[in-house]
């Protein structure tokens, strides 16, 4: 099994990490879409339907499949023999990052059902706060592999 993976490594690797940014680009629009939905649509105008259906088809058919491929290639890196040095700090730390990314986008999820139903209570300024959440773990994340501290 292990040589599969190993032979395997540099196209799940590339899997890994378009996957990662189809993830990250969603991750990141999402709360800007929120935003303009708070600030600017009224319950049932053109305006709010549209940002409904935007922020649906982003979640549901770029976000919700790329955080699964992510995953599912990067536990398939980190169980390739050679590839993570289990004793170094770096691999917890980027789980952890990881692991506060998708509670970051299940967040996003109930945000987005609260909204279409008109349920919402967070303000434009706390979703540009919001905003910046995947910045800092994406920061942590990628100095985590690259610098390996």
């Amino acid at each position: 099994m292990g040589y599969i993976l190993a032979d395997a490594y540099p196209y799940v690797l590339s899997l890994h990490i378009m996957a990662v940014i189809a993830w990250m680009a969603g991750l990141f629009y999402l709360p800007r879409l929120f935003v303009y939905h708070v600030e600017r649509a009224k319950d049932g105008d053109t305006l709010d339907e549209t940002l409904k259906i935007m922020e649906f088809k982003l979640q549901r058919y770029i976000m919700a499949p790329a955080s699964v491929v992510a995953w599912l290639a990067g536990l398939t890196l980190a169980f390739t023999p050679g590839i993570v040095d289990w004793s170094a700090v770096w691999p917890y730390t980027k789980a952890i990052c990881v692991i506060g990314m998708t509670v970051f986008d299940h967040w996003l999820m109930r945000m987005r059902k609260k909204l279409e139903r008109g349920e919402n209570t967070v303000t434009g300024r706390q979703f540009r706060m919001m905003n910046e959440v995947p910045t800092l773990l994406m920061i942590v994340i990628v100095l985590s592999v690259v610098v390996k501290f």
